[in-house]
């Protein structure tokens, strides 16, 4: 056994205040939560004793969506986050390939590697000049290197001449179901694959090509722990499973998983008899990731009405309603919870119709019923009636709190005064949903302090805009916490198990040197994260 001494801790964020110094950890579990001279007794000589030195601990925080992959290949790829111009995004390219060639030639392997160059997060709506991008562009600073940029939403690749030949993408390749090539007045490709079109560089970036993916993750698994994780949800592919998986079989991952399975890897999944829940307590299946629809900053989001100057009308269905209610169907009959994405409000209804659907056809007998918990992911743009819809079905809004503060700026500019709830935790919570909160990294830094900031503000840190973009929205800092614990639980059918620290449930903590109940909204995002305890071990401490 083991006990931890010379805390705070707030069992709950429910409660939100302290009701123990101590808590003791029997294996991998909580054994006691209370007062140190009460608690010392239970210690048999020579078991530990940890002293955390005043710091506050409570429930770990659980990123509720997370892709894992994207983000450890982006620790080691041109990061192009914080470019506000076309040219600051180039020259970090450059800079980045060139280092990576002198890495290539310092190690030997040049000129074998590198093949690919990789890098993410561009967004053009934030630049000097708007403009989308092309591979010509992109050409003049990488060359013969095939190179490819995934866009800060990670619904666009632009990528330049050399990667379109090496992927045999030119004018004459037709627009695949749900996605699109971008094409000059020529009808030449530019350079820019939206949505399903980019699937060909997404195999690519698995096949290897960007490094070695397994010790990427343990990388980044100690980078989440220092941000207060002790766990993810995750919702990139196989080659991420098996990432983990060879983690977890040598005793390197430490934090706890819960692996989605893509919906083109549903019939492998399948085959090999995944359903919900099944794995271990570190790795285990999570629900079927569907795509309905695009992103609002690649203005694919499927929406009832346009988006403003918009190309791409109202948006892009990349799940049609017959796919969507079958994948549905085979997921739930299998013991497969589902989450499906949806930005727009279009995109949302349908999915809500098709989760209505699924709720008859297991009425009717017609699939098995069972205890799963069905996802949106993002949920971000609503028609005000489908708000209440989400309790009524039982279906956790997976939303990520930072997107509202990144995107209110473009949100306005792309909808306007139009009616629709947007982002919408405080309506969503009073309706009765649990909502689960996640980062959507790397899209957004995977940081729950500022989640929970964001939630509570509705403002970036900088204190922007004034008073908190559509401040009826905002929640108590013990919600906001929630749902990065009781609430990411529920959505992993864990609940029984973790996002709270009671006897019994897994000794998974987050240790802060301040107490977010206590501390200004403002500083919420600034409280040091003293470390990280999964299953009653130390993983990460400063």
């Amino acid at each position: 056994m083991t006990l931890f001494v010379n805390a705070r801790v707030i069992p709950s964020a429910r409660i939100g205040e302290a009701r123990g110094d101590a808590v003791l950890v029997r294996g991998e579990r909580v054994a006691a939560v209370g007062q140190a001279t009460r608690l010392h007794p239970d210690l048999a000589a020579g078991e530990e004793v940890i002293d955390l030195q005043g710091a506050v601990v409570l429930p770990g925080f659980v990123d509720s969506h997370v892709h894992t992959g994207l983000y450890a290949r982006g620790l080691f790829s041109a990061d192009l986050r914080d470019c506000t111009s076309l040219e600051a995004a180039l020259q970090r390219v450059a800079t980045h390939l060139r280092n990576r060639v002198e890495a290539a030639k310092a190690e030997g392997t040049w000129p074998q590697q590198p093949q690919w160059i990789f890098g993410q997060a561009w967004d053009h709506n934030i630049w000097d000049v708007p403009q989308v991008p092309d591979r010509r562009a992109l050409d003049a600073v990488t060359g013969s290197f095939p190179t490819a940029l995934h866009s800060t939403d990670a619904h666009t690749w632009w990528v330049n001449s050399a990667a379109l030949e090496a992927l045999g993408l030119d004018a004459s390749t037709p627009d695949p179901v749900g996605g699109s090539f971008d094409r000059d007045t020529d009808g030449q490709l530019t350079g820019i694959l939206r949505e399903s079109a980019g699937r060909a560089v997404d195999q690519i970036l698995t096949s290897g090509a960007a490094g070695d993916l397994t010790a990427q993750l343990e990388h980044a698994q100690r980078q989440l722990w220092a941000q207060g994780l002790v766990g993810v949800h995750d919702f990139d592919g196989e080659d991420v499973r098996a990432g983990f998986s060879a983690l977890q079989e040598t005793g390197r991952l430490r934090m706890r998983v819960t692996k989605a399975v893509l919906a083109p890897d549903l019939d492998l999944a399948l085959a090999e008899g995944r359903y919900t829940g099944s794995g271990d307590a570190w790795l285990r299946t999570g629900p079927v990731k569907i795509f309905s629809d695009g992103a609002l900053g690649s203005h694919t989001c499927l929406m009832h009405e346009p988006l403003a100057g918009s190309t791409h009308g109202h948006g892009v269905a990349v799940t049609e309603e017959a796919g969507l209610r079958d994948l549905l169907a085979r997921s739930a009959s299998a013991g497969l919870a589902v989450a499906t994405h949806a930005i727009g409000d279009r995109a949302n209804e349908l999915v809500l119709d098709a989760y209505q659907w699924l709720a008859e056809q297991v009425s009717s007998g017609v699939v098995p019923a069972s205890p799963l918990v069905h996802r949106i992911e993002h949920a971000q743009h609503l028609a005000v009636e489908d708000v209440r819809r989400f309790a009524a079905l039982g279906v956790v809004p997976s939303m990520q709190p930072l997107h509202a503060t990144a995107d209110f700026e473009l949100a306005e500019r792309l909808m306007g005064d139009r009616p629709m709830a947007s982002y919408a935790w405080r309506s969503l919570i009073d309706a009765g949903a649990t909502l689960a909160f996640g980062s959507d990294a790397p899209v957004e830094p995977p940081s729950p302090l500022g989640g929970i900031h964001a939630a509570v503000t509705r403002q970036r840190p900088d204190g922007r805009p004034d008073g908190g973009w559509q401040p009826q929205e905002r929640l108590s800092v013990g919600e906001a916490i929630t749902g990065f614990t009781t609430g990411a639980a529920h959505a992993a059918g864990m609940g029984h198990l973790t996002g709270e620290i009671r006897p019994g449930m897994f000794a998974d903590f987050t240790v802060l040197r301040e107490d977010p109940f206590a501390v200004a909204p403002s500083d919420l995002p600034h409280i040091p994260v003293a470390g990280v305890i999964t299953g009653g071990r130390v993983r990460h401490w400063v």
